[in-house]
């Protein structure tokens, strides 16, 4: 195997960096010209070359410029192709973010992952990338009255870690208390204390938007993190969905929201002091919930469909 991984770095040197052909490589180490193919194939695969054509700066398209006027954010626009199903909308977002994420992490870096219907598209999508002590961590608790969450929380995480081969860190929290009082006490616990800190020195972020009424459901509204009570009451309170389980209006708002005393992510004020925040989004009917998202100031970067950013300036 070593002898392997010697001759696949060797050979993407030399191609990729130095500029020899291919027939000069098979030359030089011994090999057939085919083998050599075949070892640049799995040097991409792996994640050994990662080979990119994103714009830093974004889409530039007249849509993803609108966007980034109205909210200061760069977006990342993606070619739907109209009547596209939702599962396909999905998958092609998700894939664009999943490059995109890829290449915005670096070694040592503490990568923030929300659960969710979106990052669990999103994670599929990664390209390996070996990281040099870098440390994934669950942005929000997973555990309501029914379930633990952690094979559907567990299975984010762990995908995201094999990708960039990090440690995992799991916040084994509810996604909301049931008294504001239990969570400030449990806020002091040391164990609870760990995962907070790493929470705030975040390099990366990645996250959906739930929606309450979205047409593909949101895990959180969908999985009895909530009863249809509560849903209610937060809808005529103003409430169009979450980012990482906080709550938001679609104007922004968040502080007067008093189910968010309850919530365990980070609000978007802390939220903000995280370099890169990736936020994606694949469903025009989550249109409203994405304003709120993007007026609360959640987001860097917006990874979105062409159809799904219409829907969003139409609201504006």
């Amino acid at each position: 195997m070593n002898d392997r991984y010697d001759d696949m770095y060797e050979a993407a040197s030399r191609y990729y960096i130095q500029g020899e052909t291919m027939e000069s490589i098979a030359h030089q180490l011994g090999l057939s010209r085919s083998t050599i193919s075949r070892l640049l194939k799995q040097a991409r695969s792996s994640g050994l070359v990662r080979i990119s054509l994103a714009h830093h700066n974004g889409s530039r398209s007249p849509l993803a410029a609108a966007l980034t006027r109205a909210f200061g954010v760069r977006v990342h626009l993606v070619g739907v192709r109209d009547g596209a199903s939702d599962g396909r909308r999905l998958d092609q977002v998700s894939r664009v973010a999943g490059r995109l994420l890829s290449e915005a992490v670096e070694d040592h870096q503490v990568i923030g992952v929300a659960w969710g219907v979106t990052t669990s598209q999103v994670v599929r999508h990664l390209m390996p990338r070996p990281l040099v002590g870098a440390t994934v961590v669950q942005m929000n608790g997973g555990t309501n009255q029914w379930s633990s969450g952690i094979p559907y929380v567990g299975e984010i995480l762990t995908t995201v870690g094999d990708a960039f081969n990090s440690r995992v860190v799991y916040f084994p929290v509810p996604a909301f208390f049931d008294y504001a009082s239990t969570k400030r006490a449990m806020w002091r616990e040391r164990s609870v204390q760990n995962v907070i800190t790493l929470l705030h020195r975040m390099d990366v972020a990645v996250f959906g938007v739930g929606c309450i009424n979205a047409q593909v459901p949101s895990h959180v509204y969908s999985s009895g993190y909530l009863d249809d009570d509560e849903v209610r009451r937060l809808a005529a309170d103003g409430v169009v969905g979450d980012v990482s389980t906080v709550l938001l209006r679609e104007d922004g708002s968040w502080t007067d929201i008093d189910f968010n005393a309850r919530a365990t992510g980070l609000t978007p004020s802390e939220l903000a002091q995280v370099g890169r925040r990736f936020c994606v989004v694949a469903d025009p009917s989550r249109a409203g919930a994405v304003v709120g998202a993007l007026r609360a100031g959640t987001t860097t970067d917006l990874v979105i469909d062409e159809g799904t950013a219409r829907a969003v300036l139409a609201r504006l």
